[in-house]
């Protein structure tokens, strides 16, 4: 058995290795060590450099509107590296009915923006008077009550975009809890955004200004992000690779973890880990009220074309489930950040899988890359053929939250009573976006840094960007 530390953290993903660099910044003399079992640190963050292309098999990126994550970089000194794309600047796409459509950037463009008949606008101001729908609405349910029909496919595209996931699953009190609860204390999400906005007090003459966040990332891509924050730790000494645990136990007060390196034990216990890997490990402990919840796979087809090629402006585009396309959208990288492909050629990612489609990811790459193409051609002004390609194969899966998650969190929020020194943090939990994680990671060091438990912020109204 390793020597007693204070603090045992297992998954050294963004979220574990954010509780590592709060708890090392600003707990002097907090012994902790970080456990993960596979030979690499960083989870689902994965960047792929390859012949002057650069790729992500995992997230591209994270807006700059979470001051949690802003102080992490400039605490690790990444700030001065960072790389952005202002929304406010770069167009996105929906495919509808075999076109792109343009989403405009600001409230007002989008409500004069023929995306819909002027009827289905007026429809959404019925929100005003429709009662909130009881028990746990699906998104797609939600938003057909509240709004009408004709905003399914943007909200299809919205959640496509965010989990892989299928509206008709998702449900609205988990991936938007604080939406829903201006929902239901105004009876109205329009009445509850008003009420919000009247609440926040500004200087007498002060002028408002529409802000959009920025789309954050680093030269190299987002392994850098990982990369710097685990420099810090020493393999052997408070970073243990290879290490897959086996159990977990409290007893006394303390706890233990066996592992495959030994058994460690500590006066907290950190698993940052995803939501089933923690399910998993926590079950003989305290049975949780679902065994495992759904995950989607995605895999991201790349393409790079040479001089002669162009993007249209902008991000990329998604796509709607009643577009019976092969991909879920595209991701249009060179457009994004600089130095994405070499010069004069462009480079843009294709998605493909997700919760309505796991069959497509046993596929074949040269398959993929075939289905995929076919489908780009048919939609971007591509000519020629590629001159590279790869299939990026998926490191995790996305957790999807549906039916009976929000009883979940219910559940984990009660643990610490039970068990004094548990925190429980990671993808899945109160959300999958970086921003989640860093943001849930430095509370839950700051529970651990004033001996308090790392209880459920309450849920916050987030903007929807497509």
């Amino acid at each position: 058995m390793t020597s007693p530390t204070n603090t045992v953290i297992i998954g050294a993903g963004l979220s574990g290795l954010t509780v590592a660099h709060k708890l090392r910044t600003s707990c002097y003399g907090h012994r902790f060590v970080v456990l993960e079992k596979g030979d690499s640190t960083g989870g689902v963050i994965r960047s792929h450099r390859e012949q002057g292309f650069i790729a992500e098999n995992g997230p591209h990126g994270f807006l700059d509107n979470c001051v949690e994550s802003r102080t992490l970089l400039e605490e690790c000194g990444l700030e001065s590296e960072t790389i952005k794309s202002p929304l406010i600047n770069f167009v996105r796409y929906v495919l509808l009915d075999d076109e792109l459509k343009m989403i405009p950037q600001t409230p007002l463009k989008i409500l004069l923006a023929p995306l819909i008949p002027v009827g289905a606008k007026l429809r959404v101001l019925a929100d005003l008077w429709k009662k909130p729908l009881g028990g746990q609405p699906t998104v797609a349910n939600w938003v057909n009550h509240r709004f009408g029909k004709a905003l399914l496919p943007f909200a299809d595209a919205v959640f496509t975009g965010t989990y892989a996931g299928d509206p008709d699953r998702l449900t609205i009190d988990s991936v938007m809890p604080g939406l829903r609860t201006l929902e239901l204390q105004h009876g109205s999400v329009i009445r509850g955004l008003l009420a919000k906005a009247r609440s926040r007090k500004k200087p007498a003459g002060a002028a408002t200004k529409l802000t959009m966040p920025s789309m954050t990332s680093f030269p190299q891509g987002m392994e850098r992000l990982p990369q710097k924050l685990t420099s810090y730790l020493q393999e052997g000494s408070n970073l243990f690779l290879n290490c897959g645990v086996s159990a977990i136990d409290c007893r006394d007060g303390i706890w233990k973890v066996e592992t495959e390196r030994g058994s460690f034990s500590a006066e907290n216990l950190v698993l940052a880990v995803p939501t089933n890997t923690a399910l998993h490990l926590l079950k003989d402990l305290d049975r949780p009220p679902l065994p495992a919840i759904p995950e989607a796979e995605i895999v991201t087809v790349v393409f790079g074309f040479g001089p002669g090629s162009s993007l249209p402006p902008g991000f990329g585009y998604l796509i709607p489930e009643r577009e019976q396309r092969f991909s879920l959208g595209t991701l249009f990288s060179s457009n994004m950040f600089p130095g994405r492909a070499p010069a004069n050629h462009i480079l843009f990612e294709t998605l493909v899988g997700g919760r309505r489609h796991p069959e497509r990811l046993l596929l074949s790459d040269e398959a993929l890359i075939e289905h995929a193409l076919e489908d780009v051609k048919d939609v971007l002004p591509i000519q020629g053929e590629p001159v590279y390609t790869r299939v990026l194969r998926p490191w995790g899966a996305i957790p999807q939250l549906e039916m009976h998650y929000p009883q979940l969190l219910s559940w984990r929020d009660g643990l610490p009573a039970k068990y004094p020194g548990l925190h429980i943090c990671g993808f899945g939990w109160e959300g999958i976006g970086l921003n989640d994680m860093m943001k849930h990671g430095v509370r839950v060091a700051e529970a651990i840094r004033h001996g308090e438990e790392s209880g459920r912020r309450r849920a916050e109204v987030k903007g929807i960007y497509f």
